[in-house]
């Protein structure tokens, strides 16, 4: 659910009138940044924003915090080139965007190495530093701390299809003229995009060529003709999953199938499959960065909040909000591990999961997104019902 924006221009035009009046009698005290010590403004996925997370935040920092949550990487990182700068403290996005776009860009600052690569050091093996998508091109600079991650491909019911099956076919399982209208697609559209590529043997992050994108667009056509429903809740597909009108569905993961697997579904897996056209890997992994904005008036607190929600207490609560489950980075420390159940481990297939992110790869950002995206639109629009 997506919160209010807040706004801040009458603030700061009054602020402006007090530091003008100030200059002319040659005292300027720091009055902006003084009146931003409490206060904190965080434009994030689901999760950052829940109440579990910030209450205590706010209750221990005597802090005013105003969280809205995003639902687009691209949307969000474009917000911030409009001048919405001005307006956020901390940004959450995932892993391509701050290196490649954001601080380019001047959009974000880098944080303490000193005072945050510690928490690194504590982190799951893979996200040790210097982790490439944390840090910038030339490896100098800290950009963000990372916490939720997950595989994300698609998801079956193993009681029709086996997870054997599934992983071994990949993506090519939604291709099998056998499956057609036995499986859902969750309309996640730049995820959609990206696994119609590999069902495509397109590797979606490389420059493509002509033949590429008309091959991505047939691809696109028979994954949209071949579905028997559309939604864009996963709440709806799970249980479509559950009650067995349909036996599989494109585009899902851990973060989909977490929460029908909490209640008793384990029947519910997302998959990974064992290979593909990305340098022989078939899957792909999010991890989630979260960032300091470059915001001219800075709020006191936005380092505080990264390091807050380092904590083993806090960490578990990011983990485990708003009714989407995911591991994270942080379950490296035996502090932070410890504090999961057995049946949430297997909620988010711990399990499999050191397997599933050796079967993948980085999500990144696709080249020709804009061209693909309209064929993909089309095949949607023209699907056949």
């Amino acid at each position: 659910m997506l919160k209010n924006k807040f706004s801040r221009r009458n603030f700061l035009q009054q602020t402006g009138t007090w530091a003008a009046a100030a200059a002319a009698v040659g005292v300027l005290p720091n009055i902006a940044h003084a009146a931003r010590e409490k206060e904190l403004n965080i434009y994030c996925w689901e999760g950052y924003n829940s109440d579990d997370v910030l209450d205590p935040f706010r209750k221990e920092f005597s802090a005013k915090v105003r969280a809205e949550g995003l639902t687009s990487d691209p949307d969000a990182v474009n917000k911030l080139r409009a001048g919405e700068t001005k307006v956020w403290d901390i940004i959450n996005v995932n892993n391509p965007w701050a290196r490649e776009q954001m601080y380019p860009e001047g959009l974000i600052k880098p944080i303490s190495r000193e005072r945050f690569e510690p928490y690194y050091n504590k982190m799951m093996p893979a996200f040790k530093p210097p982790y490439k998508w944390a840090m910038d091109s030339k490896g100098k600079e800290l950009l963000g701390m990372t916490q939720r991650f997950g595989p994300f491909s698609f998801v079956v019911n193993t009681d029709k299809i086996s997870r054997k099956m599934a992983e071994d076919q990949g993506f090519k399982l939604f291709l099998d003229p056998a499956m057609k209208g036995r499986y859902g697609l969750l309309t996640y559209d730049n995820w959609n995009i990206y696994h119609m590529c590999i069902a495509a043997d397109i590797h979606p992050f490389k420059k493509h060529s002509k033949a590429e994108i008309a091959k991505f667009g047939e691809v696109a056509k028979q994954i949209f003709n071949g579905a028997k429903n559309l939604t864009d809740d996963l709440v709806a597909m799970n249980l479509a999953l559950i009650n067995g009108e349909i036996d599989a569905y494109f585009t899902g993961g851990t973060y989909t199938a977490s929460p029908a697997r909490l209640d008793g579904a384990k029947n519910i897996r997302g998959i990974t499959p064992n290979s593909g056209p990305m340098d022989g890997k078939g899957g792909i992994v999010w991890i989630e960065l979260t960032s300091v904005v470059n915001n001219p008036n800075p709020s006191a607190l936005a380092e505080d909040f990264l390091e807050y929600v380092q904590r083993p207490d806090v960490s578990k609560k990011v983990a485990f909000a708003e009714g989407t489950y995911n591991p994270v980075t942080q379950m490296g420390s035996s502090d932070v591990l410890s504090k999961f159940s057995k049946e949430e481990l297997d909620a988010i297939q711990w399990d499999s999961l050191e397997q599933e992110m050796t079967n993948s790869v980085d999500y990144d950002i696709n080249p020709d997104y804009a061209e693909m995206y309209e064929l993909y639109s089309a095949a949607k629009r023209e699907r056949k019902t």
